[in-house]
C-alpha cells in the first residue's frame, strides 16, 4: 500500500494529523463466532492463566497483604458513577441512554493500575515454569512456599527486563523485586519521575532514555538476548501478558451478575478501553469477547498525538505504521498512552473483534479527571480518563444505546502520590472552568 495514497483512501488521516479528536467504527468486525477462529489464543489459554492466579493467592497474601481481603486475587471494584455521567451529559450538552460504571483498575493491589494484571501474571509464570523445572514446586503444592528466603535466593539468580513509559514497569518492577528477581526497567522519556523514583525506592534498575517507548522495548530486548539468566517481558508480542489481562473478563461478568446487569442482545454492553501498544485493552476486549460474544462493543481510546492502534487497524498496515509517519509528535501526558507503534499481535488478532476506536486529547482527560474527582470523589491519572468520553461518541454518531451498561475503564491512578494528585486536579479544574 502505497503511503502517498493513505489520507486519500483514509479520510479520517487528515483529521488525525491536525489531532482532531475523531471515532473510527471497524467495517472489519464480523460475528463473534467466526471471528475468534483461527487465532493463535484460545478461550483455554485463557482458563490456564486464570488457574495459574488463583495457584498463586496463597503466595500473594503473605507477600502483599492488602490481597489478604480478595483471598490472594488481584481484582478490583466495578462501581456505577451517576454523578459523573450528569456532569459529562451538561459538559458536552450530548444525552446517551444507559448506566455508566467505572471499572476500578486504579485501586488494583500492588500496583494501582490495570497492568497488575498482565504484569504480574507474566512475572509469576516465570517464577512457577523456574521452580518446578528445579524441582521445588509442583502444582499441587501450596504455593506460599515461594515466600521462603531460600526460594528468593534462587530466584535471585535470574532477572527480568522490560521496556515501559510507566505503569507496566511499576507492576512488573514491583513482583519482581519482592518474589526475588533481579530487575531493569528500561523506561522512556514520556515516564513520569515518580514512577522511576518508586521503583528505585523497590530496589528496581531503572535504566533512562532521552526516546520514545519503542527505543525502551527495544533495549530491554537487547539486555536480555545477551544474558541466557535473564527474562524479556515484551509489552508488544507477549501473549502471557495478554492472557493475564484476559483474565479480568470472566472476573467482571461475576460482578455484572452480582449486580443483577444483563447483558444480552437487548441489554448490549460498552466497555471504553484506554489504549497504548495495545496489550492490554487486547486481552480485556477479547476475554469480554468469547464471554458476551456479540453483545458486548469494545471501543480503544487513544490520545490525539499517539493514536498508533486506531492508525495500524485502520489501515491494515499495524506494526508496519507508526504516528510519526502522519506527522504526528506521539507527545501527550497520558505517560501510558504515549505509543508511536502499536502491537501487531494484538492489531491482528482484534481485527473483527474490536467494534471501533476514537481519540481524545490531554485537555480533556485533564477536564474529565477534575469532574470524575469533583462529582464522584475518585482520583485518577490523565491516561485512565480517556474511555470517558465513549458513550459521548457513540450518542453523536447515533448509535443505538437503549438499555445499555457503559464500562469504562480506569486503567490507572492508584499509586499517583497526593502532591502529583493535587497537580493534576488543579490542571483540570482550571479547564472544566473556562
Amino acid at each position: 500500500m502505497s503511503r502517498q495514497n493513505l489520507t486519500e483512501q483514509f479520510p479520517l488521516i487528515e483529521k488525525m494529523k491536525k489531532t482532531e479528536e475523531v471515532i473510527w467504527f471497524n467495517p472489519n468486525i464480523t460475528k463473534t463466532e467466526n471471528a475468534l477462529k483461527n487465532l493463535s489464543v484460545t478461550s483455554e489459554m485463557v482458563q490456564d492463566a486464570s488457574d495459574r492466579l488463583d495457584r498463586f493467592a496463597s503466595y500473594l497474601q503473605i507477600a502483599f497483604p492488602a490481597t489478604a481481603k480478595t483471598n490472594g486475587i488481584i481484582e478490583s471494584p466495578l462501581v456505577a458513577i451517576p454523578k459523573m455521567a450528569i456532569g459529562m451529559k451538561e459538559l458536552f450538552q450530548t444525552d446517551f441512554d444507559g448506566e455508566l460504571l467505572l471499572k476500578c483498575d486504579n485501586d488494583l493491589p500492588i500496583s494501582g493500575s490495570i497492568k497488575a494484571r498482565g504484569g504480574i501474571y507474566e512475572v509469576l509464570k516465570i517464577a512457577e515454569t523456574l521452580a518446578i523445572q528445579e524441582g521445588f514446586l509442583t502444582e499441587a503444592d501450596d504455593y506460599s512456599v515461594l515466600a521462603k528466603d531460600e526460594m528468593r535466593a534462587f530466584f535471585s539468580r535470574y532477572s527480568i527486563a522490560v521496556g515501559s513509559t510507566g505503569n507496566l514497569g511499576l507492576s512488573i518492577g514491583i513482583m519482581s523485586a519482592k518474589i526475588g528477581f533481579r530487575v531493569t526497567v528500561h523506561m522512556s522519556s514520556d515516564a513520569k519521575q515518580w514512577k522511576k523514583d518508586m521503583l528505585r525506592e523497590k530496589g528496581v534498575e531503572v535504566i533512562e532514555y532521552a526516546s520514545d517507548y519503542s527505543i525502551a522495548v527495544e533495549e530491554g530486548r537487547k539486555q536480555a538476548e545477551k544474558d541466557p539468566t535473564c527474562f524479556f517481558i515484551d509489552d508488544e508480542n507477549s501473549t502471557d501478558l495478554f492472557m493475564g489481562y484476559a483474565v479480568a473478563a470472566s472476573r467482571l461478568k461475576k460482578q455484572l451478575e452480582q449486580q443483577g446487569k444483563k447483558v444480552d442482545e437487548d441489554h448490549p454492553l460498552f466497555v471504553y478501553l484506554p489504549c497504548g501498544v495495545g496489550g492490554g485493552p487486547g486481552g480485556v476486549a477479547f476475554g469480554l469477547k468469547l464471554l458476551f460474544g456479540d453483545n458486548v462493543h469494545c471501543y480503544f481510546a487513544e490520545p490525539t498525538h499517539s493514536p498508533c492502534m486506531l492508525l495500524g487497524m485502520m489501515t491494515g498496515l499495524h506494526e508496519d505504521i507508526a504516528v510519526d509517519e502522519i506527522g504526528l509528535d506521539n507527545k501527550t501526558d497520558a505517560d501510558g498512552l504515549a505509543v508511536g507503534r502499536p502491537s501487531g499481535f494484538v492489531g491482528k488478532t482484534l481485527e473483527k473483534l474490536l467494534s471501533g476506536s476514537y481519540t481524545i486529547s490531554d485537555g480533556k482527560m485533564y477536564t474529565l479527571l477534575a469532574l470524575l474527582a469533583d462529582t464522584e470523589k475518585i482520583h485518577l491519572e490523565p491516561s485512565a480518563l480517556a474511555g470517558m468520553t465513549g458513550p459521548i461518541h457513540l450518542a453523536g454518531n447515533g448509535v443505538p444505546l437503549n438499555n445499555a451498561t457503559h464500562i469504562v475503564w480506569a486503567t490507572g491512578g492508584g499509586m499517583v502520590p497526593g502532591h502529583v494528585k493535587e497537580v493534576y486536579y488543579e490542571k483540570g479544574k482550571l479547564l472544566l472552568n473556562q
